[in-house]
C-alpha cells in the first residue's frame, strides 16, 4: 500500500511535471550544439587514471589518430582517460567535445575541451543519448562502472537493432581479458548471447587500427547511403 497522502501525491505529480520541462530543455540544448560537431567518435575510460598511466598515454594517441582522420572526439568531459582523449584531439587540431554530468568527484570539465562543445548535463540518460546519436564509433579504454555501462548499452542497442551498427573497440587487451573470458565461458555457454554477438567487439592496442577501422566503416556507410 502506498505511503503517500493525497497531498503528497499531488506535490509529487507537480514536481514530476516540471521535471519534464528540465529534461526537454537539456535535450534541446544538447541537440542544438551537437548537430554542429560533424562526424564524431566517443572515447570512454576511467576518470581515475593519472597522466603516468600507460592507458592515459594510449588515450592521447588514439584520440589524436582518430582526430587526424577528420572525426571530432567526444568524451565525458572529466579527468583521466577522458582528459587524455580530448588532449589528443586538440593536438591534432580536431574538434574536442566534453559531455559532463553532475558528479561528486568530477566538479569541472577538463581543460582540453573546445568551449563551444563543453556541454553540461544534469541527467545521465540525456548525456548517453548524445554519445550514441552523434558517434560513428566507440572506443573503450580501461574504466569502471560508467565505462561498462556505456559499453553494454551500445552493444545492446546494436544487438537489438535499435541503432545502426558502428565499430566498438576495446583498448588495453590485458585489462579486458578477464571480462572477455567470462563472456565466452559464461554468457555464450549459457546461451544468453550468441557467438555472432561477439563480432560486435574488436580488441586491439593499436591506435592506427582503431582510427583506420572507424574511418573505413564510416566511408562504407556513407557510400551505401548514397547508392
Amino acid at each position: 500500500m502506498s505511503n503517500f497522502s493525497p497531498l503528497n501525491e499531488q506535490q509529487f505529480s507537480t514536481t514530476d511535471s516540471w521535471r519534464v520541462f528540465r529534461i526537454i530543455s537539456e535535450f534541446v540544448d544538447g541537440f542544438e550544439n551537437m548537430t554542429k560537431i560533424g562526424p564524431s567518435v566517443s572515447i570512454f575510460g576511467s576518470a581515475r587514471l593519472l597522466p603516468d598511466s600507460l592507458y592515459y598515454n594510449l588515450a592521447i594517441e588514439v584520440g589524436e589518430k582518430i582526430a587526424k582522420k577528420g572525426f571530432a572526439i567526444i568524451t565525458g568531459g572529466g579527468p583521466g582517460i577522458m582528459e587524455a582523449a580530448n588532449k589528443g584531439a586538440q593536438m591534432a587540431r580536431g574538434a574536442s567535445c566534453g559531455l559532463s554530468v553532475d558528479l561528486p568527484h568530477e566538479t569541472a570539465s577538463n581543460s582540453f575541451i573546445d568551449p563551444k562543445f563543453n556541454l553540461h548535463f544534469r541527467y545521465f540518460f540525456i548525456r548517453k543519448v548524445m554519445f550514441i546519436r552523434y558517434a560513428q564509433g566507440y572506443v573503450f579504454l580501461p574504466g569502471g562502472y560508467g565505462t561498462l555501462d556505456e559499453m553494454f548499452e551500445a552493444l545492446t542497442l546494436i544487438q537489438t537493432k535499435k541503432i545502426h551498427p558502428f565499430p566498438i573497440y576495446l583498448m588495453g587487451k590485458e585489462y579486458w581479458t578477464g571480462l572477455m573470458d567470462w563472456i565466452n565461458s559464461t554468457l555464450i555457454e549459457s546461451c544468453c548471447i550468441s557467438k555472432d554477438d561477439l563480432k560486435l567487439i574488436k580488441i586491439t592496442d593499436d591506435p592506427d587500427e582503431v582510427a583506420e577501422g572507424i574511418e573505413n566503416h564510416f566511408q562504407r556507410d556513407r557510400a551505401e547511403k548514397n547508392f
